[in-house]
């Protein structure tokens, strides 16, 4: 067979060019040591010129990075990667005060009052009463404020079986259900993924169900048809599954669960404690 001569030639250029881009990547990490070496104290980076470093140091790796990197350290460099992801979720310059707002002193001596003056009103019952007088208060800090003062709960809540006994006793049959985010990078920068996922309250075993750009409801529904399977679905046997207010687990999604024998039980509002 007859050789064709452009493709000699071709590898031939192709060759040239990559051993004059190693002869340059040579020649500037030798020039980059030697002007690193000259420096009379510890440069100085910007933010951004620690970002465009971050953002090339992750793509070429730590290996590679202890090769050529001077200005830092590899680590150094993968650790302002990654507060470079931090940054982006960072929204404390948007909050309009430094946590919650503290209790009134009037609203706290209220509730105290309320647990002396009748001492079969539980947590619930306070924030109750509460409410019909125009303040918006949870039972948790309904029992926050009585233990500083000192006041133990309701005598039938003693009498009873408590919270924690109960959730005890159902937990081989609760998962939970929740969303975390992966930031990927790519050529067009940060690319957010959400990662839905499973945990078994009794174990703390977690199954994840699947990772996608967009979580729209098709890919809800499909998520929920693969948890739901007999014998080889994640929610099988467990026949409760809690999940959060967020708006991404639809109606589909959870008649879909319905369907597969799960009934899904949506957290109440503002209640961050209940959360698996």
């Amino acid at each position: 067979m007859k050789e064709n001569p452009w493709a000699r030639l071709l590898a031939y250029v192709t060759g040239l060019i990559n051993q004059e881009l190693l002869l340059k990547n040579e020649y500037l990490a030798a020039e980059n040591r030697i002007l690193r070496a000259h420096l009379p104290a510890r440069p100085r980076l910007s933010d951004s010129e620690r970002a465009t470093l971050a953002e090339i140091g992750k793509r070429l790796g730590r290996k590679a990075l202890s090769q050529v990197a001077c200005v830092a350290k590899p680590n150094t460099i993968l650790a302002w990667y990654r507060k470079l992801i931090a940054r982006k979720f960072d929204g404390s310059k948007h909050r309009r005060y430094p946590g919650r707002p503290p209790i009134e002193p009037k609203l706290e001596a209220l509730i105290v009052q309320m647990a002396r003056e009748n001492s079969g009103w539980g947590y619930d019952r306070i924030v109750g009463a509460l409410s019909n007088l125009g303040y918006t208060v949870s039972d948790q800090t309904v029992g926050n404020i009585l233990k500083r003062h000192g006041i133990a709960p309701a005598p039938k809540r003693s009498q009873n079986t408590t919270w924690k006994e109960f959730i005890q006793s159902h937990l081989a049959v609760l998962a939970g259900i929740d969303f975390f985010t992966v930031e990927v990078l790519t050529w067009r920068g940060l690319v957010t993924y959400y990662v839905l996922f499973f945990i078994h309250l009794e174990s703390r075993r977690v199954g994840l169900a699947g990772i996608t750009r967009h979580p729209d409801q098709a890919w809800l529904q499909q998520m929920a048809r693969n948890a739901t399977g007999e014998t080889w679905g994640f929610l099988d046997q467990r026949p409760y599954a809690l999940h959060d207010r967020d708006t991404k687990f639809c109606w589909l999604f959870q008649e879909t669960l319905k369907a597969g024998g799960i009934k899904p039980i949506q957290l109440p509002a503002r209640s961050p404690n209940l959360n698996s």
